[in-house]
């Protein structure tokens, strides 16, 4: 079972900047996809950025420059840089696993994913 632990997030104000991470329980053989989406309060999940095992990346329009997704491997840790931030972003920030996964870049659908992590908060004031 591979179970995502996020971390890293917290409250800032409007173009300030948060990391957040994600920790895998396990190693996951062959070929894999992760991401992260979002969840606004009363609003529905969305796909933030995404990215294959061999680092192709994905971007909703929403974070496009001002957000970047990155993997370390060997650590079995996905990251997500945001920057700029605006109060719009503020939201339950959640990772996502697809184990396995052959495509060749990310579907930002939540369906794609098998395993989710809990969520970590993400406060902007303005």
């Amino acid at each position: 079972q591979v179970q995502p632990v996020e971390s890293g997030g917290g409250s800032v104000q409007s173009g300030g900047s948060l990391r957040l991470s994600c920790a895998v329980s396990r190693p996951m053989e062959g070929s894999y996809c992760m991401a992260w989406f979002r969840q606004a309060p009363g609003k529905q999940r969305e796909g933030v950025a995404g990215i294959t095992r061999s680092g192709t990346t994905t971007y909703a329009d929403s974070g496009k420059g001002r957000f970047t997704i990155s993997q370390d491997n060997a650590k079995r840790t996905l990251y997500l840089e945001l920057k700029n931030l605006r109060p719009e972003d503020a939201a339950m920030y959640y990772c996502a696993v697809a184990d396995p996964c052959w495509r060749g870049s990310v579907v930002l659908t939540a369906e794609e994913f098998d395993y989710w992590g809990k969520g970590a908060q993400v406060t902007v004031s303005s």
